[in-house]
């Protein structure tokens, strides 16, 4: 609600007369009011806002103060229907941001509803040319949403499908295409194994190297930052210096059916310590989850958690076309996401606030470590910690301080409204939406950084619910490589030479170790005195360093575990990490079942099941490496 010049009227009930006078709503208590005033000194945020959001007045409460305030009549919008004579004049997402729906037109007066009386003036002057006469009517803002949905649902929900340009969307990939050149080559390689099978093995042995040694030099560079940054003094939250402005942050959480989560999800959101009017959480559904909707319907949403559903006709049903459809009622400047599992640290808003503050316009994304809540569950979930610790903790951060291109995890990544608009939000259509958008920052010119904060994820702890969940990020890695190389020469023009080969070490790299791992395989028998399939046409020599590389590159996974087990704080799960070597086995599994859907369904979403291991009591940090349990154990995964 809108900043009063005046706060103290907020004491005076309005006293309309008459039997059609709505009904005055009390006055704020007079130790409410001053305590709201001196939230306001603090937080730089409107008063009604932080009236309502810490629960001190009702909606009703402050609107009929701002409409004694601005001597501004006010319009109950229930059941009304918006015109859309008037609506079109400018598009759905204006009107939600300004919290305005134009009412009715008198002869040349349009009649506006708004929410802000304070921002009028500001609407006035980007409405000049549309309506020229227009004069102001206070309405709730629930109502004005609620109208403004009803009719700009189908628009909405059509761009949320189509909204990133062709160019660089995956919804026009065409399969076809490469069905049919799959097709046209099954019978050469076929003909080629035939005739000189020593000949081909050797050279599937070659590019399998070649992955593998890109892959490498990306850990390398994550270790070599590491280390470097070992003597320096560590890095401190900026949430430890506000800025002097805090900007609202909204933060979506898309949920579908996830009854067993949202009670608990809401439990940890409220230990956020971000000013309640600045945090706007939206809870994003898909209109048919009744299951969801459901089990939040027997709980009391706090007012600075909404809940926005995505209507079900357009056939695609993905989590970034809900995000891009729940983009449209972010309040906020800055965006960020987490997932239905997630337990940020409680001051992870101040960091973020904290690091945009700070920060160049051209850093337009920070994405946040992903941990884990519970590595301790069984020996999948201690590997699945191990790998991504390292990951988020170790590589991510050598690759965004050597200025390579970042993929963003699907949750902790927060961003600039106005650059995420640019870029059209996210693909629809893509199942890693999250690394094709981190590649779209990067070919428009912008940058991502680490965030030195942490947000706790249930690891995925059981073969087959993980077999689906990494064959669905390799999918989709499949696809965003396929998509951005559709034009080699552009995608290089655009991320430059470090970059573009950046680029091709991680996708090439993340894929083939699972392609070709049982390839690399063979390897091993040289270590066991076993002749090796091309022993008969490559020198002993080169078949030596092939064996020796394989090994460098277990040996730096292991190496990257044990330091991620003591960055994560948790060093009792480096004894773990030498069964790294049993662990990656199951993503052939993965990137087979991945392959046949890329061929068969592109789009398919296998959604990973959350729910089944409960968060800890605390997702802080543990007391003392010494003192480590199980009870107070941490996590780190990407998006699920």
């Amino acid at each position: 609600m809108g900043v009063v010049s005046h706060p103290l009227r907020f004491l005076r009930p309005r006293h309309d007369k008459g039997p059609d006078a709505p009904k005055v709503a009390p006055p704020v208590a007079g130790d409410d009011l001053l305590k709201a005033l001196v939230l306001r000194q603090h937080q730089k945020a409107e008063l009604g806002r932080i009236l309502i959001a810490e629960g001190l007045a009702g909606e009703d409460q402050v609107l009929a103060a701002l409409s004694q305030q601005y001597a501004m009549p006010r319009v109950d919008l229930e059941g009304q229907i918006g015109s859309t004579r008037l609506l079109v004049a400018k598009p759905a997402r204006f009107w939600l941001r300004h919290d305005a729906i134009p009412w009715l037109q008198l002869g040349q007066t349009v009649t506006i509803a708004i929410a802000h009386p304070d921002r009028f003036e500001q609407l006035r002057q980007e409405l000049r040319g549309c309506f020229d006469d227009i004069t102001p009517v206070l309405a709730k803002e629930s109502q004005i949403t609620s109208l403004l949905t009803r009719h700009f649902s189908p628009a909405m929900v059509q761009q949320a499908s189509c909204s990133v340009s062709q160019r660089l969307s995956c919804r026009n990939l065409d399969l076809a295409r490469g069905k049919a050149l799959l097709i046209a080559c099954i019978l050469p390689t076929i003909t080629l194994v035939a005739l000189a099978p020593a000949a081909t093995f050797t050279g599937l042995c070659g590019v399998a190297l070649a992955s593998v040694f890109l892959f490498t030099l990306l850990k390398l560079c994550g270790l070599a930052s590491s280390c470097t940054e070992r003597g320096r003094p560590a890095v401190t939250s900026h949430s430890a210096t506000a800025p002097p402005s805090r900007p609202v942050i909204s933060v979506m959480v898309p949920l579908f059916r996830e009854a067993a989560i949202s009670r608990a999800l809401l439990h940890r959101l409220r230990k956020l310590t971000y000013p309640r009017a600045l945090t706007d959480i939206i809870l994003v559904l898909e209109a048919h989850d009744d299951i969801t909707r459901r089990a939040l319907s027997h709980i009391q949403l706090p007012p600075w958690i909404r809940v926005v559903e995505v209507p079900a006709f357009g056939g695609l049903t993905t989590k970034p076309r809900a995000m891009n459809y729940a983009l449209n009622f972010c309040r906020g400047e800055i965006v960020g996401v987490w997932d239905a599992e997630d337990a940020p640290q409680k001051d992870q808003l101040e960091t973020v606030a904290g690091a945009f503050s700070t920060a160049p316009p051209q850093t337009a994304c920070f994405q946040g470590v992903l941990d884990y809540y519970n590595p301790d569950t069984n020996w999948i979930a201690r590997c699945f910690t191990l790998e991504y610790g390292s990951w988020f903790r170790i590589v991510l951060r050598g690759i965004a301080r050597f200025g390579l291109v970042v993929p963003l995890g699907g949750t902790t990544m927060f961003i600039r409204r106005k650059v995420l608009e640019e870029l059209g939000g996210w693909d629809a259509h893509n199942v890693t939406e999250d690394a094709d958008l981190g590649v779209r920052l990067y070919r428009a010119g912008y940058r991502t950084q680490m965030l030195p904060t942490t947000t706790y994820e249930e690891a995925n702890c059981r073969p087959w619910p993980w077999v689906k969940q990494r064959s669905r990020w390799l999918k989709g890695f499949m696809v965003t490589y396929l998509v951005h190389m559709r034009q080699p020469l552009r995608l290089l023009a655009d991320l430059g030479v470090k970059r573009f080969l950046g680029f091709q070490a991680f996708f090439i790299g993340t894929i083939g170790q699972f392609i070709f791992a049982p390839i690399l395989w063979s390897f091993w028998l040289i270590t066991m005195g076993l002749p090796h399939p091309s022993s008969s046409s490559v020198p002993a020599g080169v078949l030596m360093l092939a064996a020796a590389t394989l090994v460098f590159f277990e040996l730096l996974g292991l190496v990257l575990g044990i330091a991620a087990a003591f960055a994560m704080r948790r060093p009792h799960l480096a004894l773990w990490a030498p069964s790294l070597i049993l662990y990656f086995p199951m993503g052939v599994i993965a990137v087979a079942k991945a392959a046949y859907e890329l061929l068969v369904c592109p789009f398919f979403w296998d959604k990973t099941a959350h729910g089944i291991e409960a968060p800890d009591k605390t997702t802080e940090r543990p007391r003392r490496w010494g003192r480590l349990s199980r009870a107070r154990s941490h996590p780190a995964s990407i998006e699920s």
